[in-house]
């Protein structure tokens, strides 16, 4: 798990980001360090949960086998999937992300609602590795 980017379960399963105090601004991933706004003179850095829902503001699928650090292995065939931009309206920014299993590009449009859930990039013998915890969008009103 990538840690300090996402916390909760379920319901309450959210992305953590970071807000300027002093313009506002928010980032994801985080940044602890300083304000990335360059025309910002510099503020406190808070975490804060960013929206659960937004909408899909772009999608592709991915039809080849990304290199290293990306976890595969090479002896299976590989299996695309589905990548998601959602926009976060009240963050003013686009977050990307995979799509939750079972959802495809033919199950998406621009435009479209979605929501964050608890992800995982890896299973170990059928066990999820949750040292390999991540995020995924899924179109809501669609079950786990």
């Amino acid at each position: 798990m990538v840690a300090g980017w996402f916390a909760g379960e379920g319901d309450d399963f959210r992305l953590l980001g970071t807000r300027c105090s002093a313009c506002t601004s928010v980032f994801f991933p985080r940044e602890d360090g300083f304000c990335r706004n360059p025309g910002c003179p510099g503020g406190d850095l808070d975490e804060v949960p960013l929206s659960p829902r937004g909408r899909v503001w772009s999608y592709t699928d991915s039809r080849y086998r990304p290199p290293a650090p990306y976890v595969s292995d090479p002896g299976l065939p590989w299996q695309p999937y589905t990548l998601i931009a959602v926009e976060l309206e009240a963050e003013r920014m686009v977050v990307l992300g995979q799509a939750a299993p079972g959802v495809s590009v033919a199950d998406l449009e621009v435009g479209m609602e979605v929501e964050v859930v608890p992800g995982v990039l890896d299973e170990d013998a059928g066990t999820p590795r949750t040292t390999l915890a991540t995020w995924c969008w899924r179109p809501t009103g669609v079950g786990a």
